[in-house]
C-alpha cells in the first residue's frame, strides 16, 4: 500500500516537473526500517532521469492553485465575537422582559381596581365582627354561610396582594439588572418565570370573575352518554371521559369515576365522574350538550369516515346538607338492581344499585358505587336534588313540579362542539366560534381556551346557564 501511494504521488507531480538535473526522490516511509530498501519500478526511474523539479517555482506562482484557501480565525477573536453576539441576544431578551413586566404591572393595577380591593377589606372587617359575635352559632345554617363568605373574601384579598408582590419582585430584578455592569442570566430567567406564572394566575382570576352563579364555586358531577353512532359513539364517549379526567388533573382537581358501563365491543355506554375542586362546576357547566366527532372509523374494515355523537351533562357536586329541596315520595319511582362488576359477591348477589326517577320531570339518576343499598339511595337522592336545582335555575321556575326535564339529545343538529379528525383536523365550538387545529392537545385535556371563550361569550350575550 505504501508503494502504491508513492506511485500515485509521482504520477500527480510529473506534469509539474521543470528542467532540473535533480531527480525527486520520495522519502522513505516511516513504517519500514531504515535498512530496508524499497525497489521502484524501472519505468518510473527512467522517466524521472531526464526531468527536473523545483518547489520554489511552483510556490512563486499562486495561479497554479485554483482552490481557495481558508484561514483559521484566532481563538481570541472567535470568543470575542461569540460574547458580543450573546450579549446582544441577552440585551434583546432583557428589553422584551422589561416590556412584559411593565404590561403585567398595569394589568395587576387594573384588576385590583376592578375587584374593589378597598370594599373587600371593609367587607372582611364586617364579616370578622359577625363571626366574633357570641350568638354567631345560634343559627347554624347562617353561620356556615358567613364562614364561607369570609373565606372567599380572604382568599380574594390574599390573591390580589400576591399579584402585587409577584410583579414587584419582577420589577426589582429589572432594576437590579439595569444597575449592574453585566447581565445575570439566572436573574433574567427567574423574572421570566415569575411573569409567566403571574399572567397565568391573572387569566384564572379573570375567569373566576365571570362565574357568578349560585353553584359555580362547587365541584361538578359530569355524566357522559354514548349517542348515535354505535360502537364508534361508545368509543367516542370513552375518549371524552379521558379528556375531562386529564383536564381535571391539570387543574389539580380530585376526580373519581363513580359509575361506568362498558360497551359491548369497545368504549363505554355511559360514565359518571365527580370532580372535586373550587369552581369546577363553573368551568365545566359550559360543557353540557352534544359533542360530535368526525373521523375514519377504526371499527370499519373499509376505513370509511364516520360521524358519532356523545352527550355530556354537568351538575354541581353539592354537600348533602346544602341541598334544601323537599321531594314527595309519591313523585319518586325507586328501583333496585344488582350493581355487577368488581366488588365481590355482595354487589353481584345483592341488589345494591339504586335508580330513582322523578316522575313530574322524567329526570333519572342511578347510583352503584356504594356497597350498600341505603348508601346508594342517599347518594342518588342527593344527585337528583342537585340536578333538579340546576334545571330549576335554567328555566327560572319557582316550583320544581313545574319543571320539564331537558335531557340532552346526542344526535345530529344538537351539537355544541365539533371534533373533526378527518379529512382535516379542527375543533370548533358552535356557540363561541372558538376553534383550533391542535386536536391532540384538546383530547389531552387542554380545554382552558374553550372554557374561557364560552364564559366570555355567555357574559357578553347576557345568558346565564348553570
Amino acid at each position: 500500500m505504501v508503494i502504491l501511494s508513492q506511485i500515485k504521488m509521482q504520477v500527480i507531480l510529473k506534469p509539474l516537473l521543470i528542467s532540473s538535473p535533480t531527480m525527486l526522490t520520495p522519502p522513505k516511509p516511516s513504517c519500514f526500517p531504515s535498512s530496508t530498501l524499497i525497489k521502484k519500478p524501472p519505468f518510473l526511474l527512467s522517466s524521472f532521469t531526464t526531468t527536473s523539479f523545483s518547489f520554489s517555482s511552483i510556490l512563486s506562482d499562486p495561479s497554479r492553485f485554483t482552490s481557495s484557501v481558508i484561514y483559521a480565525t484566532p481563538e481570541s477573536q472567535l470568543s470575542e465575537g461569540i460574547d458580543t453576539n450573546t450579549r446582544e441576544w441577552v440585551m434583546q431578551d432583557f428589553y422584551a422582559l422589561r416590556k412584559d413586566v411593565e404590561a403585567a404591572s398595569e394589568h395587576v393595577e387594573e384588576i385590583r381596581a376592578s375587584a374593589g380591593l378597598q370594599l373587600l377589606e371593609e367587607e372582611l372587617v364586617h364579616l370578622e365582627s359577625k363571626a366574633a359575635d357570641s350568638s354567631f352559632w345560634d343559627n347554624r345554617a347562617k353561620a356556615q354561610e358567613t364562614l364561607l363568605a369570609l373565606t372567599d373574601v380572604k382568599d380574594k384579598i390574599n390573591l390580589l396582594n400576591e399579584f402585587k408582590t409577584q410583579v414587584e419582585d419582577a420589577e426589582t430584578i429589572v432594576k437590579l439588572t439595569e444597575e449592574m455592569d453585566s447581565i445575570d442570566a439566572a436573574l433574567l430567567e427567574e423574572a421570566v418565570n415569575v411573569i409567566k406564572e403571574l399572567n397565568e394566575a391573572l387569566d384564572r382570576f379573570e375567569l373566576t370573575q365571570l362565574l357568578s352563579g349560585p353553584y359555580d364555586k362547587e365541584g361538578a358531577v359530569v355524566s357522559i352518554t354514548a349517542g348515535a353512532g354505535g360502537t364508534d359513539a361508545q368509543d367516542w364517549a370513552d375518549m371524552l371521559l379521558r379528556m375531562y379526567v386529564r383536564w381535571a388533573e391539570k387543574q389539580k382537581y380530585k376526580t373519581r369515576v363513580v359509575e361506568k358501563s362498558m360497551g359491548e365491543e369497545a368504549g363505554i355506554k355511559s360514565a359518571t365522574i365527580e370532580v372535586e375542586g373550587r369552581y369546577a362546576y363553573g368551568y365545566l357547566s359550559g360543557e353540557k350538550g352534544t359533542h360530535r366527532i368526525v373521523r375514519q372509523s377504526p371499527f370499519n374494515a373499509k376505513g370509511l369516515r364516520q360521524t358519532s355523537f356523545a352527550g355530556v351533562e354537568v351538575m354541581p357536586l353539592l354537600p348533602e346538607e346544602s341541598v334544601d329541596v323537599e321531594l314527595p315520595e309519591e313523585d319518586l319511582e325507586i328501583t333496585f338492581s344488582r350493581a355487577g362488576g368488581k366488588g365481590g359477591q355482595n354487589v353481584n348477589k345483592v341488589e345494591t344499585a339504586v335508580r330513582i326517577t322523578h316522575i313530574p320531570t322524567g329526570v333519572t339518576v342511578r347510583c352503584t358505587e356504594e356497597r350498600s343499598q341505603l348508601a346508594n339511595k342517599i347518594k342518588a337522592l342527593s344527585r337528583l336534588k342537585a340536578k333538579l336545582l340546576v334545571i330549576a335555575e335554567e328555566q327560572r321556575a319557582s316550583e320544581i313540579k313545574q319543571i320539564r326535564g331537558d335531557a340532552v339529545k346526542a344526535e345530529w343538529g344538537q351539537q355544541i362542539r365539533n371534533y373533526v379528525f378527518h379529512p382535516y383536523k379542527l375543533v370548533k365550538d358552535v356557540r363561541s366560534g372558538f376553534e383550533t387545529s391542535d386536536i391532540a392537545s384538546v383530547m389531552d385535556g387542554e380545554l382552558d381556551a374553550f372554557i374561557k371563550a364560552y364564559l366570555k361569550y355567555k357574559y357578553s350575550m347576557g345568558v346565564t346557564i348553570y
